[in-house]
């Protein structure tokens, strides 16, 4: 019998932190989103305009890396503080990529590493 491969991804506008649940242990590996505060800063002098159109096109590279990481598994969980996760969700809906992969969004506050392991192992063995 084939085991389900199973995923949960915490995740705010600026970082992600993926974990593969296997055997009751976590594998986790770090994604951060490469717009800087320094970023906003060097932009915003120039223009907001500027600023935002760079933060947009960096914000979708972010999301492509975490997608591209979902679509070696079966089940995803996505959670965490912000609605980056929500924004996530829905462009994961509109990529027909993603139809046979169920994917569940959770609210979640700020963690700490163990607290967002402990989650998903949670998650998954409920």
């Amino acid at each position: 019998m084939k085991k389900t491969r199973l995923l949960g991804i915490w995740m705010d506008h600026a970082n992600a932190y993926a974990m593969t649940y296997v055997n009751d242990s976590i594998i986790a590996e770090a994604i951060d989103s490469t717009f800087t505060s320094q970023d906003r800063e060097e932009t915003i002098g120039r223009s907001e305009h500027v600023m935002h159109n760079k933060e947009q096109q960096q914000q979708g590279a972010y999301y492509k890396q975490i997608a591209e990481t979902i679509k070696n598994y079966e089940k995803v969980v996505i959670f965490g503080p912000t609605d980056a996760k929500s924004q996530l969700a829905n462009l994961l809906k509109d990529d027909h990529h993603f139809d046979a992969i169920e994917i569940e969004v959770k609210p979640a506050d700020k963690m700490n590493k163990q607290q967002m392991q402990d989650f998903v192992k949670e998650y998954f063995q409920s």
